[in-house]
């Protein structure tokens, strides 16, 4: 088995979808047959809850406890802190424990690249590694985009959201400058959208003409929907929840977009390495 693609959805601005597009795109992808891990990399553990943990302050292991053995060069038994979902894919959850994590980093010798060591022990267990970070460019969220191989940025097509990316993109930079070379924006996803006002037209229209020339705008969007909010009550991804709803199409339309852009890549290094 290759190694695991290693894929950061980040986005400072908060209520933009990424953790709906966390789990709807892994577990998207476990539907395809994929082995796939999610991160909740948020003290918020908005996945964890999602993902059917309704009380994650009660968990015995979250990722905390990983990144401090990491940190304290201790050994990670196989599995470790690892919940499984009935979709078939793996989670390492996350609890408010997270916050002093962040705080705590300060001091830490390679703060930036804690989460990377720990990904990098169980990347051949995986096709597919998806982090959910917080909203904010903070010293986790670094840590994320140290760890991955791209980034997928979901946005709403608002004037602030569109601002906002600047920052973003500057960050992501940076990240690539000084600490992660490999790392490409993956894609910026448009998330709930709703197709009947005029604003969100024409801001849709400015991100993909204005970033479209030199970043991937997908061709998929997610629509704004119900449905959607009611996932996480269900514990269930919007698959399980509305499969037939225009959500959950959108979802599917993603999914495929970012398995055959990682196949593309994998047949062009085959190519390279002959």
């Amino acid at each position: 088995m290759s190694k695991a693609d290693i894929y950061c959805i980040g986005n400072q601005k908060g209520g933009v979808g990424k953790t709906t597009t966390t789990e709807n795109l892994g577990i998207g992808m476990a539907r395809e047959g994929k082995k796939v891990l999610l991160v909740d990399l948020d003290p918020q553990a908005s996945l964890s809850i999602a993902l059917g943990n309704d009380r994650p302050d009660n968990l015995d292991i979250t990722v905390t406890d990983v990144m401090k053995k990491v940190i304290e060069a201790e050994e990670i038994p196989k599995g470790y802190g690892i919940l499984h979902h009935r979709e078939g894919i793996d989670l390492l959850p996350a609890n408010i424990e997270l916050a002093g994590m962040e705080a705590s980093l300060v001091n830490v010798m390679s703060r930036e690249s804690i989460l990377k060591e720990y990904l990098s022990s169980v990347r051949k267990e995986y096709d597919a590694i998806l982090i959910d970070c917080m909203p904010s460019l903070g010293m986790l969220t670094v840590n994320a985009l140290t760890a991955a191989d791209g980034i997928i940025i979901p946005m709403q097509p608002q004037f602030l959201s569109a601002k906002g990316l600047e920052q973003l993109l500057s960050t992501v930079n940076k990240v690539k400058r000084q600490l992660n070379p490999k790392l490409r924006i993956e894609g910026i996803l448009l998330t709930m959208v709703d197709g009947r006002t005029n604003h969100t037209r024409e801001v849709s229209e400015l991100v993909r003409s204005v970033y479209g020339k030199q970043i991937k705008v997908f061709d998929a969007e997610i629509p704004r929907s119900v449905r959607v909010t009611e996932t996480p009550a269900e514990g269930t991804s919007i698959f399980a929840h509305d499969p037939k709803g225009k959500a959950a199409e959108g979802y599917r339309k993603l999914t495929g977009e970012v398995m055959r852009s990682a196949e593309r890549r994998r047949q062009n290094q085959l190519a390279e390495s002959r």
